[in-house]
């Protein structure tokens, strides 16, 4: 089980949230909560937005905890809309290309879970990659195809359409190999302007995923909230981290969240 960040809203320091909150991800890429996979420490990368036309990448095979680049870029890089992974590997090596986020132009893409008996589904599945996107796979995890299979199926013109179409096509491979439950998943997606969360499994009940308490909430609890968020910041994350863990809202199983402009829409993800 791997963890995920997302960041949108007012510009900030990497480290704001990935370093310096109570329980932030590098913390939990030592000490995580859910005793599924309490450590992850198969590699990290990170993926941000700026004055670039594309999104920039740093991935290291190093744990998390133990990088002294990841600590200087985070405390140098400011950005309206990053994303921060740690991996813990199941089958896939452990190699700078399989850590996350993936990229493809300007798309971002990150993801905590499992493709069920991949190994007997690998073959199928990357015959299904158009091949114009082939090319930009570099590494071996079912979570590159994922994002491969949806780009495929149109991500870059309908990005819940498309992660239901792919998800679609994974499930019906799944159950030509007799795999009932095939995905287990929840996605964060950008295309540097809006931010996408998913939450899904096929037996319906998917890794956890929290939405932010807004500013306004923030504001009850600490009125100094408004000075580092700004008017608008939603973050996207596999575990709280912060003072206010319990102001975090889970996504509900089986749905999907939108964040553009400061709006947070939430919707049942139907596949």
């Amino acid at each position: 089980m791997c963890r995920w960040l997302a960041y949108t809203g007012s510009p900030l320091l990497l480290e704001d949230l990935i370093i310096k909150p109570k329980d932030n991800l590098i913390h939990q890429s030592l000490h995580a909560r859910a005793p599924r996979t309490p450590t992850n420490g198969d590699g990290f990368g990170i993926g941000w937005y700026d004055k670039h036309p594309l999104p920039g990448l740093f991935r290291s095979i190093r744990p998390a905890w133990n990088d002294l680049n990841l600590l200087d870029l985070a405390s140098h890089i400011e950005s309206p809309m990053f994303m921060a992974h740690v991996r813990a590997t199941s089958l896939a090596t452990v190699q700078e290309t399989n850590c996350h986020p993936f990229r493809y132009r300007n798309w971002l893409f990150v993801h905590n879970g499992q493709i069920a008996g991949f190994g007997k589904l690998k073959q199928k599945l990357v015959e299904q990659v158009a091949p114009e996107y082939f090319e930009n796979i570099l590494g071996s995890t079912d979570s590159e195809i994922m994002f491969h299979l949806a780009l495929t199926l149109g991500l870059e013109r309908d990005v819940p359409a498309a992660i239901a179409a792919m998800v679609r096509l994974v499930e019906s491979t799944a159950k030509e190999h007799s795999i009932d439950e095939a995905v287990w998943m929840t996605l964060g997606i950008s295309n540097g302007e809006t931010l996408w969360g998913f939450r899904y499994g096929s037996n319906g009940k998917g890794p956890t995923l929290y939405v932010s308490p807004g500013v306004e909430e923030l504001k009850r609890v600490n009125p100094e909230a408004e000075k580092k968020l700004g008017d608008f910041a939603s973050c996207l994350v596999s575990e709280p981290i912060g003072n206010y863990q319990d102001l975090w809202h889970q996504l509900p199983e089986n749905s999907q969240v939108v964040i553009h402009d400061g709006r947070i829409e939430k919707a049942e993800f139907k596949v």
